[in-house]
């Protein structure tokens, strides 16, 4: 049926026609732009006005002052080489086609680094401050040994590259211009080094980005637990009081973060060291850390000792406090989020995460 025999049906003239197909233009050009900026729109919304469904993870709270012996009451008895443009100090990264798109290119021959990495170098000058991170690993190439993936050496060969770029992260899924500009690259790459490429689709890729980033915008969960005091506590007896608690003063000298295996499992809000220090907001970034870690608990256990230590009780953002049921569903959620996170194939803690999260 042609758009004449159509017009004819609707009973529409030529310009009721044409302010129809105008407004159907408009719409979907709305629904693009929203489409593009849900992300941001969630992000702001969970500091803003936090959902029912995911209020447990900015505002737990857990009783007035604890008087001895009710914290464990509370707690429980059972208680590859980074492609930046300009980047002058490259992170060292493992490709992980769970979150990377990932592009084959195999050599009927073995080939020398250094060639690949003449023509990766051109490609990374090239690049623009917009590009996404990509990486590169080489099937190392050697007689006398197991072949293995490595970062590009010059003094070595190789049969086989692969190149990645990430599909998603807190910024949001990969563009289409992004994912396009890295096939074409690698293309022109596999072309200039004459091999064989073995390409996913971009149509495939972009529906991956999108999963990937669904899974990300509902498990960045942010966890606070609010110790506020009843009277100011002076800076230096503040101070002295998170040392006491196994906390080290972050590098800009306005928070304190904790370790746990040379690894920061929680930290706290910046803070003014010229001002009295009235309450402190503990926070745990929950796909940052392994499950293993036990993090939610640590960091609630530390917050009840500070807040006996210095007099003051645990709140929530609305200075509201909660009962032990209300830790018990916030273990709940937790258990499910790290649930999903494992059944997405992103293990909370795991360099994975790490990149998914950053």
């Amino acid at each position: 049926m042609n758009i004449e025999q159509i017009m004819t049906m609707l009973g529409l003239s030529d310009l009721q026609f044409a302010l129809a197909a105008i407004g159907v233009l408009l719409l979907v050009a709305i629904v693009g732009f929203n489409v593009k900026h849900a992300r941001a729109r969630r992000k702001a919304a969970s500091f803003d006005e936090p959902s029912a469904g995911d209020r447990f993870a900015r505002e737990p709270s857990f009783g007035q002052s604890l008087p001895d012996g009710d914290a464990e009451d509370l707690l429980g008895s059972n208680t590859a080489i980074s492609m930046l443009s300009g980047d002058l100090n490259p992170e060292i990264f493992s490709i992980d086609p769970r979150i990377d798109c990932v592009i084959s290119l195999r050599f009927d021959q073995a080939i020398s680094g250094a060639e690949i990495l003449s023509e990766i170098d051109a490609w990374r000058l090239n690049a623009t401050q917009s590009d996404a991170r990509w990486m590169c690993e080489g099937l190392h190439y050697d007689t006398d040994a197991v072949a293995n993936w490595e970062i590009l050496n010059a003094e070595a060969s190789y049969t086989e590259l692969q190149l990645a770029i990430q599909l998603a992260s807190r910024r949001g899924p990969i563009g289409v211009l992004e994912l396009s500009n890295f096939c074409s690259r690698a293309q022109a790459l596999a072309e200039m080094l004459d091999s064989q490429i073995d390409m996913p689709s971009v149509t495939t890729m972009l529906e991956s980005a999108k999963d990937l980033d669904t899974l990300a915008a509902e498990s960045d969960i942010q966890l606070g637990i609010n110790v506020l005091f009843d009277d100011a506590y002076p800076w230096a007896n503040f101070d002295l009081l998170m040392h006491q608690h196994g906390f080290k003063l972050a590098r800009g000298g306005r928070s304190y973060e904790f370790f746990s295996n040379n690894k920061l499992i929680f930290s706290c809000a910046e803070l003014d060291p010229n001002i009295a220090v009235k309450q402190v907001t503990l926070l745990l970034e929950v796909p940052l850390v392994d499950v293993g870690e036990r993090a939610f608990e640590r960091m609630l256990k530390e917050g009840v000792e500070i807040a006996q230590a210095a007099h003051g009780r645990i709140v929530d953002d609305n200075g509201i406090n909660l009962t032990a049921a209300a830790v018990i569903s916030i273990r709940q959620h937790l258990d499910g989020l790290y649930a999903n996170l494992e059944k997405g194939g992103v293990l909370a803690g795991s360099s994975t995460a790490s990149r998914l999260f950053s």
